[in-house]
C-alpha cells in the first residue's frame, strides 16, 4: 500500500477514493470508541481531571503583543488595548448535542476556567467545525462588552447574548477600535454539518498599530499568506496548526508544511495550535510538536508558546 503524502514521505498520494475510504475509517473508529464515554458525561464547560491553571501575567497588559495557548484553537492574545481570543472551545467534548450528553470526541487536557480569564473585546471563529464553535463556551463568554467576529454562513451559530456578530468574507476589512481586522482564505472546508456546505472559513490578519498577527485557523498547504511577507508591514506572530493530518493531509497542514507557510509569511515567531487537544486523527499525540521541532532545527527560537497555558510576551 502507498504511503500518504507527507513532507517526509514524498511518495505519489493516495487515490482520491482511498483518501475517503480512509478518512471515514479513521473517522468511525475514533469516534465509536468514545460513544462509551460520551454517554457517560454531560455537557458542559468542564473536564474531569479539572481545569489548567492559567492566570494571564500581570506584565501582558504593558506588553505591545503577548499570546497564551489554551488548548487546540484558542489563544489569548493581547494586543493594541485589547484582548482578543480565539476559537474558544473549553468543554470537555466536542460534537453532535443530544439531549444533556454530547456525542463526540473528549478532550485529553483540561482548559482553562473561562471565569479566570481576562473578559475578551473580540471573539474570533475561524469557521463552524465542532472543535472550533463550541456553544457551550460561546454562552459563557456571552455579555454586552464582547463582540465576535466569524466567517460568512456562521453567524445564526453564535449563541445570543453578545455585542455584535459580525461575518467577514474573504479580503473583507472591519476596524474594531484600535485593532484592524482582514479575513483571508486558507485552504479548508466550513460546513458544521453534511448538508450546510454553504458556510465559510477564514484566516485572519489582526492589525494593531505596531504589531500585527496571523491567526491561520484551519488550513492545509497553501501559499496564500506569502504575499503578507511583501506587505510593507511584517508579521510578529503567526498562529498556524500543526496536527490532524493523518489521514487529513489534504484539509489540515502537517507541521513541515504549517512550517513553510510560516516562512512564506514573513512572520518572526510562530506558535503552534491545533495539536495535543482532541483525539481527531491517527498520529500520535506527541508526533506534531516532534516533528515541528525537528523542522525547525536551528531556527527554534522562533517558536513561542508551546508548553500548554504559557504566555509570550513582546514588549518591542
Amino acid at each position: 500500500m502507498t504511503a500518504p503524502e507527507t513532507p517526509d514521505n514524498p511518495a505519489k498520494p493516495f487515490p482520491a477514493w482511498q483518501e475517503k475510504s480512509r478518512r471515514a475509517v479513521s473517522r468511525l473508529r475514533r469516534y465509536w470508541q468514545e460513544i462509551p464515554h460520551a454517554l457517560r458525561h454531560r455537557q458542559g464547560v468542564s473536564h474531569p481531571s479539572g481545569t489548567l491553571p492559567f492566570t494571564p501575567p500581570e506584565q501582558v497588559v504593558e506588553a505591545t503583543l503577548a499570546a497564551s495557548w489554551l488548548g487546540h484553537a484558542s489563544v489569548l492574545i493581547r494586543i493594541g488595548n485589547q484582548w482578543v481570543l480565539t476559537d474558544p472551545v473549553f468543554s470537555h467534548r466536542i460534537g453532535i448535542p443530544v439531549g444533556p450528553l454530547t456525542i463526540g470526541l473528549g478532550r485529553l487536557s483540561p482548559p482553562p476556567d473561562p471565569s479566570r480569564l481576562p473578559r475578551p473585546d473580540v471573539i474570533l471563529l475561524s469557521h463552524a467545525h465542532f472543535d472550533h464553535l463550541d456553544k457551550p463556551t460561546l454562552r459563557r463568554f456571552a455579555g454586552p462588552h464582547t463582540r465576535v467576529i466569524t466567517a460568512a454562513g456562521t453567524g445564526r451559530l453564535v449563541p445570543r447574548g453578545f455585542a455584535q456578530v459580525d461575518e467577514l468574507k474573504w479580503n473583507q476589512n472591519l476596524s474594531l477600535g484600535d485593532v484592524q481586522l482582514r479575513a483571508m482564505q486558507p485552504r479548508h472546508w466550513g460546513a458544521r454539518t453534511a448538508i450546510d456546505s454553504h458556510r465559510g472559513y477564514n484566516s485572519y490578519v489582526i492589525d494593531a498599530s505596531d504589531r500585527r498577527v496571523l491567526f491561520a485557523g484551519d488550513t492545509a498547504m497553501s501559499d496564500c499568506f506569502a504575499p503578507l511577507a511583501r506587505e510593507s508591514k511584517p508579521i510578529d506572530l503567526a498562529i498556524f496548526g500543526i496536527g490532524a493530518y493523518d489521514p487529513w493531509i489534504h484539509n489540515h497542514a502537517s507541521p513541515e508544511q504549517a512550517w513553510e507557510m510560516f516562512r512564506q509569511s514573513g512572520g518572526r515567531r510562530m506558535m503552534p495550535m491545533h495539536h495535543s487537544t482532541f483525539k481527531l486523527s491517527d498520529e500520535p499525540r506527541e508526533e506534531p510538536l516532534q516533528r515541528l521541532l525537528r523542522i525547525a532545527g536551528e531556527r527554534v527560537d522562533q517558536l513561542v508558546g508551546l508548553e500548554l497555558g504559557s504566555t509570550w510576551l513582546d514588549a518591542q
